[in-house]
């Protein structure tokens, strides 16, 4: 497979991907139609990079991907009119409750898919030579809800007199909604005082320009970025605190900010030939994708992408994660082989690793 087109990425806020013939038209394979996918700016690289692969092979489809963050995805992938509806969600959180019942209500059935795994970063000035480590207090502190935390001083005894500016994911975005679920307590409380976007590159080109800010986005942004951002490590305490690591990230070590990323497909979707192809080279491609330089993500393990295809291909529907948020990474192969039920969970702080 050739990687050389990897340049995609996710600050392209909709790619149209593919040729213009009309979705009618013969082509040597048979394949044609078009393919809409959309949601999380995180997962847009990877989705984007399957897409151009695909293509090559399959030149009669058409793809877009739009980056409307996870929660703005889902408001396609169950819009009211059939369609409207897009065919597959990118999700950098598992789905709500509310969205499984809308999804219910609409008749929509869909199977869920982690195709990879990623470490909330969090990032300060590179200028910035005072602190290395906050702990899960420390950055409750500055994110809870009419927090008044807005000078590094008032951070932890010593550090210096600097105003602290803080830049993050908008409110639509599936990191806003893991982050502050696993630093505050509760998905979506947050000071609402920050410079907020659903296009990472803002965040980054923010935090690069301004001595005392802080800010967090997915591990990938920060592997294209790190010449102009400092790393922070993270913990529940100083003696716990760990920098996101493709390792810290795999066994869950970088905790609580380690997380599944997701698909959800359509299962009406999946009926249409050209669909049915790309979510099959989807799961065949992501392992090595994945984890290119370009897309800067952690892969699944081998075993887990096949135990993916066979969910897939059985048509097995509806959420193993339940829109609870884990303990650390999923577990696929034992939450979502053949012999789990559609709709289990882990337990209650289970650490689970792929």
């Amino acid at each position: 497979m050739r990687m050389a087109k990897l340049w995609l990425v996710a600050s392209i806020w909709t790619a149209v991907i593919g040729c213009n013939k009309p979705d009618a038209e013969p082509v040597e394979d048979g394949l044609v139609g078009t393919i809409r996918i959309d949601g999380s700016s995180t997962i847009a690289p990877i989705s984007m990079a399957v897409a151009e692969l695909f293509l090559e092979k399959h030149p009669g489809i058409k793809v877009t991907v739009g980056v409307s963050g996870t929660g703005g995805g889902f408001k396609k992938f169950l819009d009211e009119q059939p369609s409207l509806r897009t065919d597959i969600n990118d999700a950098s959180r598992p789905i709500k409750p509310v969205e499984i019942e809308r999804a219910r209500e609409l008749g929509v059935e869909f199977i869920e898919l982690p195709v990879a795994l990623d470490g909330i970063v969090v990032v300060v000035n590179p200028r910035n030579d005072f602190v290395n480590h906050l702990t899960v207090a420390e950055l409750a502190r500055i994110w809870k809800p009419g927090s008044q935390v807005n000078n590094w001083k008032d951070v932890r005894d010593g550090f210096p007199d600097l105003p602290l500016k803080l830049y993050g994911p908008g409110t639509d975005s599936g990191t806003f909604d893991y982050f502050t679920e696993a630093i505050v307590g509760e998905a979506k409380a947050s000071r609402g005082d920050y410079t907020m976007s659903e296009d990472d590159n803002v965040i980054v080109q923010g935090v690069e320009g301004d001595a005392g800010a802080l800010g967090y986005f997915g591990f990938a942004y920060y592997g294209s970025n790190r010449d102009k951002l400092k790393l922070l490590a993270v913990g529940p305490d100083a003696h716990s605190a760990v920098k996101p690591t493709p390792a810290a990230i795999r066994t869950g070590a970088y905790q609580p900010l380690s997380r599944p990323l997701l698909l959800y497909v359509n299962q009406a979707s999946l009926e249409r030939p050209a669909v049915a192809a790309f979510m099959n080279f989807y799961l065949e491609s992501a392992s090595e994708i994945v984890e290119h330089p370009k897309v800067n993500y952690v892969a699944l393990s081998p075993e887990a992408y096949k135990v993916l295809a066979r969910r897939l291909e059985k048509r097995i529907t509806g959420s193993v994660l339940a829109a609870e948020q884990p303990a650390g990474p999923v577990n696929v192969v034992e939450l979502y082989g053949e012999a789990a039920t559609a709709g289990t969970k882990p337990a209650a702080g289970e650490q689970v690793v792929p």
